[in-house]
């Protein structure tokens, strides 16, 4: 149960962004002619932020269910790369427990866990899915409310919700920085993904500015690793 909580504690910084973005998500998605109840469903058994947020867009325009999943399926690709850098800190997990960690993984909780996993050189299992549970539950208490509220809310613009999923990245990016490889990837990221906006590549800076960063950054030496050689050798 220790476990458990501090885990839940790590998780605020997630829930904290994730409850206003899931509140817009309900709304959007009651907007576009989804019940609060498939509404709710979709945060508890789809749990995509993104994804989500596109499908209800898709849905609401009218198309069709084939067209929203393969769209839904390509956004989250990233999902497979995410998995497989954690892979190696899992592979001592049961199957049915890996299964469930991928299930709840997510941009916010890949960050979060893989400093946890890099700091410790090892996993807490508690701790782990009182994270992954906990941050769970707080886009779920989001889209629940959003989607209740709907009626009384309308607009969500004016209430700038949109700035909640930035801040909460920024406050899970900052223990990232310690690390000397992991702080030129944000660096040159952020330039290049500017360089990239004003040179007319639209949405694709970021994607470009993704490859090109983390591609630099994994040409320097890891620190742990050039440790352990060194204590090999010795």
């Amino acid at each position: 149960m220790t476990d458990l909580l501090r885990g839940a504690r790590l998780a605020i910084p997630i829930v904290l962004g994730y409850l206003p973005v899931g509140f817009a998500f309900g709304v959007l998605a009651v907007q576009a002619g989804m019940t609060p109840l498939i509404a709710a469903l979709m945060s508890l058994l789809v749990y995509a932020g993104s994804g989500q947020l596109i499908a209800a867009g898709l849905f609401g325009a009218g198309v069709g269910p084939a067209s929203i999943v393969l769209t839904t399926f390509i956004v989250n690709l990233r999902h497979m790369l995410m998995a497989a850098a954690l892979a190696p800190y899992l592979k001592h997990w049961s199957k049915p427990l890996q299964a469930w960690f991928a299930f709840e993984l997510t941009d916010e909780s890949f960050a979060a866990n893989l400093g946890q996993f890099y700091a410790a050189k090892t996993v807490n299992t508690g701790a782990t899915l009182g994270l992954n549970l906990c941050a769970h539950a707080g886009w779920l208490a989001g889209s629940v409310l959003g989607a209740l509220f709907d009626s009384a809310i309308g607009d969500i613009r004016p209430l700038g919700l949109d700035f909640a999923l930035p801040a909460m990245f920024i406050a899970l990016i900052l223990p990232h920085l310690a690390v000397r490889r992991r702080l030129l990837a944000v660096i040159s990221g952020g330039f290049l993904s500017l360089v990239f906006a004003l040179a007319g590549a639209g949405q694709w800076n970021v994607v470009l500015a993704t490859v090109f960063a983390a591609t630099l950054a994994a040409f320097l030496p890891d620190p742990r690793l050039a440790h352990k050689e060194g204590a090999s050798r010795a």
